[in-house]
């Protein structure tokens, strides 16, 4: 089956004017135009194609690799808006459509918006939409706390920033807990850092998941999120101020403290601990 909107292995088939007959393992064919012809090739040769609908709606495969594909999410530049919607740039010869009921807000030309790929079936168009969340869903999660998650910078809240979580699940970085400038569309490491009712997600930032951590290095971690990235001790505070934020030994402070710092996850400072 050859699939629209992905990348396809497919076999040369046959040289013609128009360009090469590729075809899939059951025969169904899509015409690779000249201009993306390689210098070499053999017949029966395997080439990798992307494969969409061109200007004329004629099914096409293409060597050029787009911004984003069937399924995906990415940042996208609008191009021209018109009576039928807006056209976005995905860096294919054929513009990416978004039609006026796929735009969470009225798109303008030059403006970058965060959308989803999608198939329309009744047109088998591939079609963008910017309201994301409809294509997330929590109600069974993939994902556990602790896990370390590839994350898609979605959309700001009152609260914190969403994010899209390895572009399944919608999740929520609480304003105390970036501690970075992050901006819409933007690709980051993360850690699924509690499960709340109803599935909801708290991330935090950061490409080492807690349970790589000694636990008492994950009570210190915790307490900087909970302290907005600052804890006034260090291993010169008293055994007994430690005891009473950390409840732990100043030993096991040292510890674990040398441990974060190893790992670049914290910076020691003169006042105190810094979360990196």
């Amino acid at each position: 089956m050859i699939n629209i909107g992905e990348y396809n292995t497919l076999t040369i088939l046959r040289e013609t004017d128009p360009g090469l007959f590729l075809a899939d393992e059951d025969d169904n064919e899509v015409l690779l135009p000249n201009r993306y012809v390689p210098e070499d090739f053999k017949i029966w040769d395997k080439i990798e194609v992307f494969v969409y609908l061109d200007n004329d709606e004629r099914l096409v495969a293409v060597t050029d690799k787009p911004y984003i594909k069937r399924g995906d999410f990415a940042l996208l530049r609008c191009n021209a808006v018109t009576q039928m919607g807006a056209f976005l740039d995905w860096g294919m010869v054929k513009e990416l459509f978004c039609p006026f009921k796929e735009q969470a807000f009225k798109m303008k030309k030059g403006g970058w918006y965060l959308v989803h790929c999608y198939l329309d079936e009744k047109t088998e168009r591939l079609v963008a939409s910017s309201k994301t969340n409809r294509f997330l869903d929590n109600k069974e999660l993939t994902v556990e706390q602790f896990e370390e998650v590839d994350l898609i910078v979605s959309h700001p809240s009152e609260i914190g920033m969403n994010v899209i979580v390895n572009k399944k699940h919608l999740g929520l970085i609480y304003n105390d807990n970036i501690f970075q400038d992050i901006s819409i569309g933007d690709r980051l490491k993360g850690v699924v850092k509690k499960i709340r009712p109803g599935n909801k997600l708290d991330i935090s930032l950061g490409q080492v998941g807690y349970r790589n951590i000694e636990p008492n290095a994950e009570l210190i971690m915790k307490e900087l999120e909970d302290n907005s990235g600052y804890l006034n001790l260090s291993d010169k505070s008293d055994p007994e101020e430690i005891k009473r934020v950390l409840q732990m030994s100043k030993k096991s402070f040292k510890k674990a403290v040398g441990s974060l710092y190893k790992q670049k996850l914290i910076k020691i400072e003169p006042d105190g601990i810094h979360l990196l």
